[in-house]
C-alpha cells in the first residue's frame, strides 16, 4: 500500500517505511492511505480467538504492507508485553449494569494511552531505517501537552541512530506528566518547556519541519527529522487497533453478536485517537456513532455543529490539558477523506492564513454521517468523576470524565441505547491533584502527595509506573519562548 498527501492527489506516493520515517508531507499536509483495507467478518472471527499482540500485527499488517507478518508480530509481541501493560492491553470495564463499556487504554509503561502506539512506533521505525537505506540519524521533533512527550521518551530512549526532543508547555501539564518528563533517563532525549501553550509548542514543530533551511543544516549534521505526534502515520495505526479488539472483547463476552453497531466516545484533542475509530469504521467495524468528547476549549464541538473552525477565541488551561488544543491537527485527515485534497489545502490555506474556515454543507452533512460533539466544562468534569466514583465504585482521571460526561449527554439526547465504548486515555493518577479534589471538595497537601491520599482514601491501587515519582532525580529543567524552540533544538545536537 501506498501513502499520499492530504493536500496534493498528484503528489509523489511513499511507502509506510517511507511515512513513518519521513512523518510529515514535504507539502505540509499529512499522510493517507491511498485506500482503505476492509475487516471481514470472517477477519472479525479470527481476531477473536487472537490475544492483543496479534490482533496489532493483523491489522497493522493491512496498512504496513512493506512490513512482513513475522516482523509486526515480533514487534507487537514485544510492544505489548505483559511486563509493559500490566493488567493488560484496552481491556474494557463495565460501569455497572449500563450500556457504557470504559476502554481502559493506560496500562503502559507512562499509564496514558499513548503508550499504545509509542511502544510499537520506535520498532517500526527502526525497521523504515533499514527498509529506506537511511544511513543519517533521526531526529524527532515532539511537541506535547503532556502525554504524547513522556510516552515517546520513554518508547525511544537508547533506541540506536534516533534523538528526540520533546517541547511543552511550562504551565501546560500536570505536576506528574511535567516530573516524568523532567527525570525520564536516556542517553539519547532532551525536554525543554516553552513560554507558551500547546498550540505554540504544536507550531513551532511544524514551522521547523517546513523549513528547508533548517533540513540543509542538519543534513550537513548527519540528521534528518521525523515525528512521534500522531501528524506521523505510525503513532495513528496502532491506535485503530483497540477499537477493533474492543468490539472482538464485547463479542468474545457476548455483550453483541456479530454486525451488531456500537457507539464509541473519545475525548478528542489533536482528534488523532477518534480519527483512528473512523478509520476502524471505514474498514467495515460495525461503528455508528463517534461522540467527540471536548472539554471548555470546545473547538470541535463547536464545528461538528456548524462546519466553522475558529482557532480565534480563548485558550483555557483546564483541568483535562491534554486537550486543551485549539488546533487539532488530525482533523486535516478528515477533511480529506469527506472533501478530497483540492477542498482540503484550501481549508488549510485559510487556517494558517486567518485562524478560521467554513466547510461547505455537503462536506458537514458527511461528518455529520458519523460524528456528534458534546463538551464538559470544569464543573461537569469534577461532577462527573464524584458520580463515576459514587454510583460504580469506579475511579477516573479528568479527561475519561469528560468522555463519560460526553457520552451521558449524547444518550439523554437521542435515547440511543447501543453498547458505548468510552475511551479512557490517562490513569487517574496522572491527575490525582484535581480527581483528589473532584472527589472530596478539598485540595490535597500538595500535588505530589494526592498520590497517596487519593490511594489512601479510595483504596485504588497506584498504577505502577507512578510509584515515587517524586523521589526521581530531575534533569530537564530549560525553559524557552516558543520562537527560541530552533535555537533550543541545535544547542541540544551540539551538546
Amino acid at each position: 500500500m501506498k501513502f499520499q498527501s492530504t493536500r496534493d492527489k498528484n503528489a509523489a506516493k511513499f511507502s509506510a517505511a517511507q511515512v513513518i520515517k519521513q512523518g510529515l508531507a514535504a507539502d505540509g499536509g499529512l499522510f493517507v492511505p491511498e485506500s482503505i483495507p476492509t475487516l471481514t467478518k470472517e477477519d472479525i472471527t479470527a481476531l477473536c480467538a487472537m490475544d492483543y499482540p496479534a490482533r496489532a500485527a493483523f491489522i497493522l499488517g493491512k496498512f504496513l504492507t512493506d512490513y512482513t507478518a513475522e516482523e509486526l508480530l515480533c514487534d507487537c509481541r514485544e510492544a505489548y508485553a505483559a511486563t509493559s501493560f500490566v493488567g493488560g492491553a484496552a481491556p474494557l470495564h463495565q460501569l455497572g449494569d449500563t450500556e457504557t463499556h470504559v476502554m481502559e487504554l493506560w496500562h503502559g509503561p507512562t499509564a496514558a494511552f499513548k503508550d499504545m502506539a509509542l511502544q510499537i512506533m520506535p520498532r517500526l521505525l527502526s525497521r523504515a531505517l533499514v527498509k529506506t537505506g537511511e544511513e543519517r540519524t533521526a531526529l524527532i521533533l515532539v511537541a506535547t501537552s503532556g502525554d504524547t512527550g513522556k510516552a515517546a521518551l520513554e518508547g525511544y530512549k537508547d533506541i540506536d541512530r534516533i534523538k528526540m526532543m520533546v517541547f511543552y508547555p511550562v504551565d501546560g501539564v500536570s505536576v506528574v506528566q511535567k516530573l516524568q518528563m523532567q527525570t525520564q533517563t536516556g542517553d539519547n532525549v532532551n525536554v525543554t518547556a516553552i513560554k507558551g501553550n500547546f498550540d505554540d509548542a504544536q507550531s513551532g514543530v511544524k514551522k521547523i519541519f517546513g523549513d528547508a533551511e533548517v533540513a540543509r543544516a542538519l543534513d550537513k549534521q548527519g540528521y534528518f527529522l521525523s515525528s512521534a505526534n500522531s501528524i506521523n502515520w505510525g503513532r495513528l495505526a496502532p491506535q485503530i487497533v483497540y477499537y477493533v479488539s474492543a468490539y472482538c472483547d464485547l463479542l468474545n463476552a457476548g455483550k453483541i453478536a456479530y454486525g451488531d453497531k456500537i457507539n464509541v466516545t473519545v475525548p478528542t484533542g489533536n482528534f488523532g485517537n477518534i480519527f483512528a475509530a473512523y478509520l476502524a469504521k471505514l474498514m467495515g467495524l460495525p461503528l455508528d456513532r463517534l461522540v467527540c468528547a471536548s472539554n471548555k476549549n470546545n473547538i470541535l464541538t463547536d464545528f461538528l455543529a456548524t462546519g466553522t473552525y475558529d482557532r480565534n477565541r480563548h485558550f483555557y488551561l483546564t483541568m483535562s490539558p491534554s486537550m486543551d488544543i485549539l488546533i487539532s491537527s488530525n482533523l486535516e485527515r478528515l477533511l480529506y477523506f469527506v472533501a478530497g485534497p483540492e477542498k482540503t489545502a484550501a481549508y488549510m490555506k485559510s487556517l494558517n492564513e486567518t485562524g478560521a474556515y467554513t466547510v461547505d454543507a455537503a462536506d458537514l452533512a458527511a461528518i455529520k454521517e458519523s460524528f456528534d460533539g458534546f463538551y464538559a466544562d470544569e464543573q461537569d468534569t469534577a461532577a462527573t468523576i464524584r458520580a463515576t466514583m459514587q454510583d460504580h465504585g469506579y475511579l477516573i482521571d479528568t479527561h475519561t470524565a469528560v468522555a463519560v460526561s460526553a457520552a451521558k449527554a449524547y444518550q439523554a439526547a437521542t435515547g440511543d441505547k447501543k453498547p458505548m465504548v468510552v475511551a479512557s486515555t490517562a490513569s487517574p493518577y496522572k491527575f490525582a491533584c484535581d480527581v483528589y479534589t473532584s472527589l472530596y471538595g478539598e485540595a490535597p497537601e500538595s500535588p505530589l502527595a494526592a498520590l497517596s491520599q487519593l490511594c489512601e482514601k479510595t483504596g485504588v491501587e497506584i498504577t505502577y509506573p507512578l510509584r515515587g515519582i517524586g523521589e526521581r532525580t530531575v534533569r530537564f529543567t530549560d525553559v524557552v519562548d516558543a520562537t527560541e524552540m530552533q535555537d533550543a533544538m541545535f544547542a541540544y545536537l551540539a551538546k
